[in-house]
């Protein structure tokens, strides 16, 4: 039974950079929190376990390698036990999560999402289909079966990453799916203040806000603080303090706020450097007035002049072909 009328609500905190165990701890915290306050859906930011690696736009890749291992240690299987206790935090609170992480896969990581339904089972992971800029030098790319939308106890979820709501169709791909709320999962806005506005905070909550009003569903948009962790770990100059956040050169850049499929703010946002939830009221009757309005993948499409090509084949590097002869075989004996 789906709830038509729910609470949900948004991480806005610094996780313990590049410390697993002890940002998985405190996203247990927030989870029970989150339940306590009467949520059932709480969304956190991109790579919350184990936090955004901000080395890759502080310096030269060769510097950044010396943080590549202890990135990799604290990064999470999707099978892992990290993910078993997330699962069981959601079902002790009888609350959906999405969470961010990195997923390590062998010797690869990506960016990734994970919807835990309120009965603590995994829903799905996905992965972020492509690392944007710098990120290319440490995350591998995800693919069409990384679009996903499912169904929940508060109706139909999804979620992007970051800089995946600036593409055009990655967006109308999730819109097809129908979606009701979306978790737009973000890392910081401090990097570059000044002198990069497109990584700040209004261009990038503009495009949480967009994606609301063009999918007419709600959009929790999660946002991560970078915390003095992180710059006691990363700057080991004055220069890269002043990159990581030029304002202050200290903690700050969580802009998380909700918001409705009209576009309006759904709740009070906090201050940059201040950890806490986000609230709010969820009414997915209301949906049906957006999208009386304006419906992208229905009446307020044009099929006969655009349309979108979509492939949601999962890649694998490694094809087994006696398998993939055997099914074979057997899909044509059951035809006989």
């Amino acid at each position: 039974m789906v709830h038509q009328n729910f609470k949900a609500a948004v991480i806005q905190a610094a996780p313990v950079f590049m410390d697993l165990q002890a940002t998985l701890g405190k996203t247990i915290k927030l989870i029970d929190e989150a339940a306590a306050n009467g949520a059932k859906l709480v969304a956190f930011p991109e790579t919350w376990l184990p936090g955004y690696p901000w080395w890759l736009w502080l310096g030269a890749p060769a510097w950044g390698l010396q943080f590549v291992p202890r990135y990799h240690a604290n990064s999470m299987r999707v099978d892992g036990p990290e993910m078993d206790a997330i699962g069981q935090a959601a079902a002790r609170g009888n609350i959906n999560v999405m969470i961010g992480f990195t997923e390590i896969d062998g010797g690869s990581l990506f960016m990734a999402q994970a919807l835990f339904g309120d009965d603590g089972k995994l829903i799905y992971a996905r992965r972020k289909l492509k690392p944007t800029h710098v990120e290319r030098t440490l995350f591998g790319e995800g693919d069409g079966s990384d679009f996903r939308v499912a169904d929940t106890s508060v109706g139909r979820v999804g979620g992007l990453c970051c800089w995946e709501h600036l593409q055009p169709l990655s967006k109308y791909a999730m819109y097809s799916m129908h979606e009701q709320v979306h978790v737009a999962a973000w890392p910081s806005f401090t990097v570059y203040r000044g002198g990069a506005y497109a990584l700040g905070s209004q261009v990038n909550m503009a495009a949480s806000q967009v994606y609301a009003v063009e999918g007419g569903c709600y959009v929790l948009a999660a946002v991560a603080i970078t915390g003095n962790d992180t710059f006691d770990m990363l700057c080991d100059t004055p220069d890269k303090r002043a990159m990581l956040n030029p304002e202050t050169g200290k903690a700050g850049g969580g802009y998380s706020m909700i918001f409705g499929p009209d576009g309006r703010p759904l709740c009070e946002p906090l201050a940059e450097d201040v950890e806490g939830i986000l609230y709010a009221d969820i009414s997915l009757p209301m949906i049906s007035v957006a999208k009386a309005a304006a419906d992208p993948v229905g009446h307020y499409s044009r099929p006969d002049v655009t349309r979108l090509m979509l492939d949601t084949t999962r890649r694998r590097p490694v094809v087994n072909f006696d398998q993939g002869l055997r099914q074979a075989a057997e899909s044509t004996a059951e035809q006989k």
